[in-house]
């Protein structure tokens, strides 16, 4: 076994078995030749006990977005879109879209015209001005006071959500990229899941990541717990899946796969859009455009503010009103912008991951990096509420350490 197995192997027990402890993970790390490391440790269930492993299917909410962006670039490398152009071009709902500016009286919302049209770009980079409600306080009473569905819904309904600045002025974490991967379906007349499969998914080799589950998807599904707040234990979510045949395919947060699976997706990032078989996913100066900051000059990601689950999740979540996240930052106070829809951190972190490299996380506690640079990067799966969980985050970041202590990346 290499150092670098062990090693992680190491990370792995400890979250699985330290305290607090997570209920069951996946890791998998890859350089540009091929997966150079994946394991597991834990169970999928805690009541039921089938073991965590390699191929185990988890809900990998926002790690959808890198997939959904892909699809948006390779069609403006066709030319059918232009990332300044008012993305209602290619989505009409995005026409009726207005800004909030607070709420009157009697508690109704107060709405005006944008100042400017939503671009993709804007949706790219999470500067239209579209939040999640569990980051946000005038969502969050959009939703307990007005009836907002919760973005999980995957219905029109969940995203027709009013804008909280104009866009381009400031960056908001949201449901940027739902819209986003609606301009994709505007433009190819086919369904995002369909566009992905053809497109991104089938020439990867993604055989594990869908919107819709297979039946062999469903066997090997680990369930979300959610973390107890007062004694850190583990409830698990029986019975909760995202919708498998939804109004909306969410390329902000839809899709399900696995660890093994989303290393592909990295690899093609470090080879310069390239697949395993050779096929161009997409040209090496899309792929060099898309991984430089975007924000304007100036502009900076912020800290995610956890501020609690909205009364419209009891529908899905049968328990009480659990947080879906904590405050999240990730390295914090380093400066970190955005590219075409990844965070990049903006200084050497202090895993060994350098300036310039490109990460992101999911809601359920999924996390990863790619370092170009270097030509590696892994992703790391478990399945836990709230985001940010320290146990999940720590191994994370332990792995990415390990790996760069040990690893001997092949160019």
């Amino acid at each position: 076994m290499s150092d670098l197995a062990k090693a992680i192997d190491a990370v792995l027990d400890t979250a699985a078995t330290g305290t607090p402890r997570v209920p069951g993970v996946a890791a998998a790390v890859t350089d540009r030749r091929g997966t150079i490391y994946k394991g597991a440790r834990g169970v999928r269930n805690t009541g039921s006990g089938e073991p965590f492993e390699p191929d185990t299917v988890c809900a990998i909410f926002s790690t959808t977005k890198a997939i959904a962006g892909t699809a948006c670039l390779q069609l403006v490398e066709e030319g059918y879109l232009d990332l300044d152009a008012p993305a209602k071009e290619y989505v009409r709902q995005l026409a009726d879209i207005q800004v909030i500016e607070g709420f009157d009286k009697d508690g109704k919302p107060k709405l005006r015209p944008p100042r400017r049209d939503v671009t993709t770009r804007h949706l790219l980079t999470h500067t239209a001005g579209f939040t999640y409600d569990f980051f946000n306080e005038t969502y969050t009473r959009l939703a307990n006071e007005q009836g907002q569905p919760w973005v999980v819904d995957a219905s029109w309904k969940s995203i027709k959500t009013p804008l909280l600045f104009d866009p381009g002025e400031h960056w908001e974490y949201g449901t940027n990229i739902d819209w986003a991967g609606m301009v994709v379906e505007g433009i190819t007349g086919k369904r995002l899941g369909e566009v992905m499969q053809t497109r991104i998914l089938g020439p990867l080799g993604m055989n594990d990541t869908a919107f819709t589950m297979s039946p062999s998807m469903l066997a090997r599904q680990a369930t979300i717990h959610v973390r107890e707040d007062n004694d850190g234990s583990l409830i698990p979510l029986d019975g909760v899946t995202l919708p498998q045949d939804p109004e909306l395919h969410m390329g902000g947060h839809g899709l399900y796969g696995t660890a093994t699976d989303y290393v592909k997706f990295i690899r093609m990032w470090l080879n310069d859009g390239r697949s395993d078989s050779g096929e161009q996913i997409l040209k090496p100066e899309t792929v060099e455009m898309a991984s430089r900051n975007h924000l304007p000059k100036g502009m900076n990601i912020k800290m995610l503010p956890g501020v609690g689950a909205t009364t419209t999740a009891k529908s899905i979540l049968p328990v009480s009103k659990p947080r879906l996240s904590n405050d999240a930052e990730f390295f914090p106070g380093m400066p970190k912008t955005w590219a075409l829809t990844f965070m990049i951190n903006e200084q050497d972190a202090p895993t060994g991951r350098p300036a310039g490299a490109l990460a992101w996380a999911g809601l359920a506690n999924c996390y990863y990096w790619i370092d170009r640079k270097n030509g590696v990067g892994g992703y790391w799966a478990t399945q836990i509420f709230p985001f940010a969980d320290p146990a999940s985050v720590g191994g994370f970041l332990a792995m990415e350490t390990a790996t760069y202590e040990h690893g001997k990346f092949r160019a």
